[in-house]
C-alpha cells in the first residue's frame, strides 16, 4: 500500500479558527456527546464481587521530572536507563492512578460488580478532593504528565457518564467533585499547551487535546471542545503532502514510533468531533488519513522512515499491540484497506488506559465511515 500524495495546502491561523467557530456554532444547541459506543449498558451484577485496592497517595507535589531522555541530543530519542528509573519513581502513583481507575472501571462495565464501580468513584474522588496534579510549578515531563493522566481518567470517567445504565446515579456528589477537577486540569492543561512555536508541536500536543476532548464531553464544556478542535486543525496542517509529520522525523530512529503514536489522540479527537457534528477529516486535505496511510506503510516497509531520517528505525514499540489502538476509532471514520484490516486482526482487540481502557468496545472496527 502506497500513500497517495496530495497537494498540501495548509491553511492559515484566522480560516482554520474561523472554521473552528463554525463548526461549533453549527453544533453548540446540543449538549456534548460521546460517541455511540459509550452508551453501552453495564453488563449483569457479578455473583462474586472482587475487592480493589486502596488509592494511591495523591499527587499535590510540584510537577518537576526528570525526563527519561536526560542527556540525549535535541532528537530525544536515546533512552537514559538511570534518569529513566527516577522518571518512573517520582512518577509512580500518578501511573498508578492511571492504570488503576481505568481497571476498575472496566471491570464494573464487564461484570457490573457494585464494588468495582465504588472503587472507581473512590480512586478519582480521592484526588480530586485534594487537588492533585494541579500545582503550577512544573517542568515539560511535569506537564506531560498533567496531560496523560487527565486523558487517562477523563475517557475512562466517560463510559460511567453515558452509559444507558447510569451508573453515577449513586454517586452525585462524587461525579460533581470529579467534574469539577477535572475541569481545573484541562484548564491547566489549556494553558500549558496553548500558543507553542510551531517547532515545538509535536505528539505531545494532540495528546493534550485528546484529554480536553474527554474532559470536554464529560463536562459538557464547549470551550474546552472548541481548543481542541482548534489543536487538531493545527495538527492536521503539519502533515506535508506525503504523511509525514516533520516534527517527528526529528526523533530520527524513533520517528516511526512517534509518528504512530501520534495517530491515537488525533483519530480519538476525529471521532468525538464527528459524534457532535464536526468532520474534521476533509483538514488539509485529509490530513489524518494520509498520516495513517504513511504509518501503515512504513510498519510494512521500515526502509522508508530510514531514507527519511537517515537513521535505522527502532521497531520495539511498533511490537505492542496497544500502540495500534487509534485503528479502532479510524475504522469508523474511513473505509479501511485490506492492510489496515489486518493490523486490527494482528494486534486487536485493543486496550490502552490512555484511551480510557478498551478502546474496541466503544468503536466497532467493521462498522466503516466513508
Amino acid at each position: 500500500m502506497q500513500a497517495k500524495k496530495w497537494l498540501s495546502i495548509p491553511c492559515l491561523l484566522a480560516p482554520c479558527l474561523l472554521a473552528s467557530a463554525v463548526f461549533a456554532q453549527a453544533a453548540s444547541a446540543s449538549d456534548l456527546v460521546p460517541p455511540a459506543g459509550y452508551y453501552a449498558p453495564v453488563h449483569s451484577p457479578a455473583k462474586k464481587p472482587r475487592s480493589c485496592d486502596a488509592p494511591p497517595t495523591p499527587y499535590t507535589g510540584s510537577l518537576v521530572f526528570r525526563s527519561k531522555y536526560e542527556g540525549s541530543d535535541k532528537a530525544r530519542s536515546t533512552l537514559n536507563k538511570k534518569a529513566e528509573k527516577a522518571f518512573r519513581d517520582s512518577t509512580a502513583d500518578i501511573t498508578t492512578m492511571e492504570r488503576g481507575s481505568n481497571r476498575y472501571v472496566m471491570r464494573y462495565m464487564q461484570t457490573g460488580d457494585p464494588k468495582q464501580l465504588e472503587c472507581a468513584i473512590q480512586w478519582m474522588d480521592s484526588w480530586a478532593q485534594a487537588g492533585a496534579l494541579l500545582s503550577t510549578d512544573y517542568n515539560h515531563t511535569g506537564k506531560s504528565m498533567r496531560k496523560w493522566a487527565l486523558g487517562s481518567m477523563s475517557s475512562a470517567y466517560l463510559r460511567l457518564k453515558f452509559s444507558e445504565s447510569q451508573p453515577l446515579k449513586a454517586y452525585p456528589e462524587q461525579a460533581q467533585e470529579i467534574e469539577q477537577w477535572f475541569v481545573k486540569l484541562a484548564e491547566l492543561t489549556v494553558k500549558d499547551w496553548s500558543n507553542l512555536p510551531q517547532r515545538k508541536i509535536n505528539n505531545h500536543s494532540y495528546w493534550a487535546a485528546w484529554s480536553v476532548m474527554a474532559t470536554a464531553v464529560a463536562t459538557n464544556h464547549r470551550d474546552l471542545f472548541d481548543w481542541s478542535i482548534k489543536e487538531f486543525q493545527v495538527a492536521a496542517n503539519q502533515v506535508d503532502a506525503d504523511g509525514y509529520l516533520p516534527n517527528e522525523l526529528k526523533r530520527k530512529q524513533r520517528a516511526l514510533a512517534y509518528h504512530n503514536y501520534s495517530l491515537p489522540p488525533l483519530t480519538m479527537i476525529a471521532a468525538f468531533a464527528e459524534a457532535n457534528g464536526v468532520d474534521l477529516r476533509p483538514a488539509n486535505q485529509q490530513a489524518l488519513k494520509r498520516l495513517a496511510e504513511r504509518v501503515m506503510d512504513g510498519v510494512s516497509d521500515p526502509d522508508e522512515f530510514k531514507a527519511k531520517t537517515g537513521d535505522k528505525q527502532d521497531m520495539t514499540d511498533l511490537k505492542k499491540p496497544a500502540k495500534f489502538s487509534w485503528l479502532a476509532p479510524y475504522c469508523t471514520l474511513y473505509s479501511c484497506t485490506a492492510d489496515f484490516n489486518k493490523g486490527i486482526e494482528k494486534f486487536g482487540p485493543f486496550k490502552t488506559f490512555r484511551l480510557g481502557g478498551d478502546v474496541s468496545s466503544v468503536f466497532n472496527p467493521k462498522s466503516q465511515g466513508g
